[in-house]
């Protein structure tokens, strides 16, 4: 008898193992969104079409146009080789200016523009507080970061 309770047990972890193991891990493969560039997005064939994904790059200077009386608005994205047309719905965040990196999340369709309800702004990395530079304290500069550049 203690065999046989011992064996509930165990049969009753693993299957509790399991579908824990099932829930952690059953659908992250749905719900991955990997990096892609401008240059990658326009070699894209009509199956990736539509697919959620995440396209980084610069916002090129002088692109950024707002449609009047909508929460829209159409830039440019670039990186360097390859540049494509971004149209985006809702408020862009602070850090979001043109010459500056951004990532946008959305779908590529297939009149080839890249539709967006999400920007994740990237800052620089060569911040430093009002007063320092008020002070005229420079930071070395680093250019490793910085090769995406859009003139």
């Amino acid at each position: 008898m203690y065999k046989n309770k011992r064996k509930a047990i165990l049969a009753s972890i693993a299957l509790i193992l399991f579908g824990v193991a099932y829930l952690a891990f059953g659908n992250f493969g749905k719900n991955l969104v990997y990096f892609f560039t401008p240059s990658e997005v326009v070699a894209f064939t009509p199956s990736r079409y539509g697919k959620k994904i995440r396209v980084a790059g610069m916002v090129v200077r002088e692109s950024v146009k707002m449609i009047p009386n909508t929460l829209e608005m159409t830039f440019r994205l670039s990186d360097g080789k390859e540049t494509i047309p971004v149209h985006y719905e809702g408020v862009p965040p602070d850090l979001f200016k043109e010459g500056q990196g951004a990532v946008v999340e959305g779908y590529w369709n297939a009149d080839l523009q890249f539709y967006s309800k999400m920007i994740m702004a990237k800052h620089a990395e060569d911040y430093m507080p009002p007063e320092m530079k008020q002070a005229g304290v420079s930071l070395p500069r680093k250019d490793l970061l910085k090769t995406l550049r859009v003139e």
